[in-house]
C-alpha cells in the first residue's frame, strides 16, 4: 500500500470512529447545522500526527413576526457542540484545537452567501470557512445539513447561471480560489519569523507544506473546473457539486480518468507522485520536522522539491486549459 492509499485508510477509520463518537452532537444539530473538518482530514490524507481543523455552519430559518432570518442552532447548542468536540477529541487522542480553541468558529450558510464579494468577508472569516467547506471539506455532523449548505453557496456562486446555461464560466467562484491561495502566501510572509534559527527553519516547513497542500487544494479544483468547462464550453451547479465531493487528489486522479485529456495526463500523473513523496515526507511530528528543516542541504532538498511541484501544476494547467477563455481568465 503506498503512502496516499494508507493516508486515505488511516482517515476512514479515524473519521468513522469520530462519527461513532459524535452521536450525541448529531441528535444536537439533527436538521439545523452541520460540523465539517478540513485541512488533513477534509483532504481525506490525515495520519497519526495530525490535528483536526473543522468548522460549525447552522442553517436559517425564520422566526417571529417581523420573519426575520435566524440560525436554527441556538445559541446553548453550539456551545454543547463545542463542548462535545473538545471532549471526544481529548478522549481520541488527537492533539488540541489550535489556539486554544480561538478557530473553532460557528458560522450560518447566510452569513456564507451574504457575504460573498464585500469587505466583510474577511474580517468575519466567512471567506476562508467558505472557500474550504468547498475546497477541502468532510463532515462529521449533520449530513443532509451538509450538502444543503454547499448546494446554496453553489447556488450563490452561480447566480448568474440561468441567463448563460450554455457558455457559464465559474470566474466568480475562481476569483476567490485564486484570492484564497495569494492569501495563504501573503499569511505566510507575513506570519513567518526569520529568527532565530529554530524559527526560521520552523517557516521553512510551513512554506513547504504551503507549496505542497495548500496548492493542491486550490489548484486541484481550478484544474477540474477548467476541465469542465474545456469539455462542454460551460460548467454547472452539479459540475461545482461534484468537484467539491471529491477531495484534492481524487480531483486529479479524476482528470487522468478522462480520455479527452489525454495530452495532460503526464503532468497530472507526475503531480499525483511528487505528492505522494511529499506525504511521505511530513509523516512525522513538528518537532522531527523542524530538526530535518535545520540541516541546510535537507532543506534545500525539500524547497528545490516544493518548487518543482509548482512547475509541474503550471504544466498541468497550461495543458488542460490550452488558452481557452476561462484558462485567460485565470491567468490575467
Amino acid at each position: 500500500m503506498g503512502e496516499l492509499a494508507d493516508r486515505r485508510a488511516q482517515t476512514e477509520e479515524r473519521i468513522k470512529e469520530l462519527r461513532k463518537e459524535l452521536k450525541t452532537t448529531e441528535t444536537r444539530a439533527d436538521g439545523k447545522a452541520c460540523v465539517y473538518a478540513i485541512g488533513s482530514f477534509g483532504r481525506g490524507e490525515a495520519s497519526a500526527h495530525s490535528d483536526l481543523d473543522l468548522f460549525i455552519v447552522g442553517k436559517n430559518g425564520k422566526e417571529g413576526d417581523d420573519w426575520r432570518e435566524v440560525s436554527l442552532l441556538k445559541g446553548l447548542d453550539e456551545i454543547c457542540i463545542k463542548a462535545d468536540l473538545i471532549e471526544v477529541t481529548r478522549r481520541m487522542g488527537i492533539p488540541e484545537f489550535s489556539g486554544d480553541g480561538e478557530y473553532l468558529d460557528s458560522f450560518t450558510v447566510r452569513q456564507f452567501t451574504k457575504t460573498l464579494g464585500t469587505p466583510q468577508d474577511d474580517v468575519a472569516n466567512t471567506f476562508t470557512a467558505r472557500l474550504l467547506l468547498l475546497l477541502e471539506s468532510r463532515p462529521l455532523v449533520g449530513d443532509a445539513a451538509y450538502r444543503e449548505i454547499i448546494e446554496e453557496v453553489v447556488t450563490a456562486y452561480w447566480r448568474d447561471y440561468q441567463d448563460h446555461k450554455s457558455d457559464f464560466m465559474p470566474a466568480f467562484l475562481a476569483n476567490d480560489i485564486l484570492r484564497l491561495w495569494r492569501t495563504f502566501c501573503v499569511n505566510y510572509e507575513a506570519r513567518t519569523a526569520r529568527v532565530p534559527a529554530r524559527k526560521k527553519a520552523k517557516g521553512k516547513l510551513k512554506n513547504y507544506k504551503l507549496k505542497h497542500s495548500r496548492l493542491l487544494t486550490c489548484y486541484s479544483a481550478l484544474l477540474y473546473l477548467l476541465a469542465t468547462y474545456g469539455r462542454g464550453g460551460s460548467v454547472s451547479p452539479e459540475d461545482a457539486v461534484a468537484m467539491i465531493n471529491l477531495t484534492p487528489t481524487q480531483r486529479l486522479e479524476w482528470l487522468l480518468d478522462q480520455s479527452y485529456l489525454k495530452s495532460a495526463h503526464a503532468p497530472v500523473a507526475d503531480l499525483l507522485g511528487q505528492y505522494e513523496q511529499f506525504l511521505g515526507t511530513v509523516n512525522a511530528t513538528e518537532e522531527e520536522l523542524i530538526d530535518r528543516f535545520m540541516d541546510k542541504d535537507a532543506s534545500r532538498g525539500y524547497m528545490d522539491a516544493a518548487y518543482k511541484f509548482g512547475d509541474c501544476m503550471f504544466d498541468a494547467l497550461n495543458s488542460i486549459g490550452g488558452g481557452n477563455r476561462f484558462h485567460r481568465l485565470l491567468v490575467v
